[in-house]
């Protein structure tokens, strides 16, 4: 039958068309599958949990493509994951496990006892520090340095140098050697009524007469003859001043006039109470020395230098070349007098003008009683003798002849 025929071929063609399309999406399942297997496989699993039942072991896929690997294809499922080791620290004793310091690592008891010291001697310098002037104020130097300015004419730059000293000694108590001061210079300059300001202030600030010494040459010590009684009266009266400041804590003064008239012996006792090896209360004092050596040279230094004006000293500054090589010389010829001016702090005292003389005239007049007149002054003034050079006075004997110019009124 020739119609029956192609419908035969037709149902012999129809299974190969239905084939394809069933086995494909087999094939890309099974695939699939084969995948998820692999990487479940590769994937780290704990430890104890097996694959998964009635699944053998996987086969490579033929088309997955291939990575060079050192790992072959028997050790990879069978690897297990490592864990991952703490790196230890490069200290001998961990603090983790360290119970007790070794003995070499203790701290002994001699490092503690040394730190302490070092603290107790830190806090003790500190201290110091701080109250370094507090031993000055007792002693009022800015008082005296007012009334030095006040009734002292003429000498800004010895009064400033006096000032200094003492505020640089007067800081401490406790001190390796005494304090010398000479004051040097012409007649009538204001030496000795610098002595009895620094006499008169020391006297009310120590509250004890007795720690102040005057010691005038022409009176203690009038004849030559008597130098041996005088040096050990002299040596007997400052031993007696020292013992008392020391015993009060305070330090005395000694104050010694017109010393040019002093005979050698005197001199020598004087050396003898400055040296070293005398105790230690002897180290703590003040000798202000008052003479007249050296007058011909100031003299000579402020008529050389009459054409510039002396600038007043400030606290702290710095001389001038011409004072500081002043001062030089006149210890140059102190010491070659006597050894006692080696250690000497020398303090000159220059020629007073003219309009300082006046101040004199108007403090002495107001003194007495009078009505301190300029005009008067002045004239007063002129009655006196000066030396003239480029344009400037300076008074021949200062302010010493003003009393008795007063008194005669």
């Amino acid at each position: 039958m020739e119609l029956g025929q192609p419908s035969a071929e037709v149902a012999a063609s129809a299974p190969r068309a239905r084939g394809p399309s069933v086995i494909a999406p087999v094939r890309a399942v099974v695939r699939l599958r084969r995948r998820v297997c692999l990487l479940r496989k590769r994937r780290p699993q704990p430890p104890g949990v097996g694959s998964e039942p009635g699944l053998g072991a996987p086969r490579a896929d033929l088309d997955q493509p291939q990575f060079f690997t050192f790992d072959g294809p028997v050790e990879l499922p069978s690897r297990m994951p490592r864990k991952r080791r703490r790196r230890s620290r490069l200290v001998l004793y961990p603090e983790t496990s360290r119970k007790c310091r070794p003995r070499a690592e203790r701290q002994s008891r001699a490092q503690r006892c040394l730190l302490l010291l070092v603290a107790i001697v830190g806090f003790q310098v500190l201290n110091a520090i701080e109250n370094l002037d507090d031993n000055a104020l007792r002693y009022d130097l800015d008082g005296l340095e007012k009334a030095l300015q006040r009734a002292v004419f003429g000498q800004p730059a010895a009064v400033g140098r006096i000032v200094e000293l003492l505020r640089d000694y007067l800081a401490t108590h406790v001190h390796s050697r005494p304090l010398l001061l000479a004051l040097h210079g012409p007649s009538g300059v204001g030496k000795s009524h610098v002595g009895r300001l620094l006499a008169r202030h020391f006297r009310a600030v120590l509250e004890d007469g007795a720690l102040v010494l005057q010691y005038h040459a022409r009176h203690h010590c009038p004849e030559p003859r008597a130098a041996r009684a005088c040096r050990e009266e002299l040596g007997r009266r400052v031993a007696e001043v020292v013992a008392r400041a020391e015993a009060e804590e305070k330090t005395p003064l000694v104050v010694l006039d017109e010393v040019e008239l002093l005979p050698p012996a005197l001199l020598d006792e004087l050396h003898g109470l400055l040296q070293p090896q005398r105790p230690h209360l002897f180290h703590n004092a003040i000798y202000v020395l008052l003479s007249g050596t050296g007058g011909a040279e100031v003299t000579r230094f402020v008529l050389q230098n009459a054409t510039r004006a002396l600038p007043p000293a400030r606290p702290g500054a710095r001389q001038p070349p011409a004072d500081e090589q002043l001062r030089a010389g006149l210890q140059a010829l102190l010491a070659r007098q006597h050894p006692l001016w080696q250690s000497a702090a020398v303090v000159p005292f220059l020629l007073l003008d003219k309009r300082d003389v006046v101040s004199c005239f108007r403090e002495e007049l107001a003194g007495e009683g009078f009505f301190p007149e300029q005009a008067r002054a002045e004239l007063l003034a002129a009655q006196l003798s000066y030396f003239r050079v480029a344009g400037r006075e300076f008074a021949v004997t200062g302010c010493k002849q003003v009393v008795a110019k007063v008194n005669l009124l």
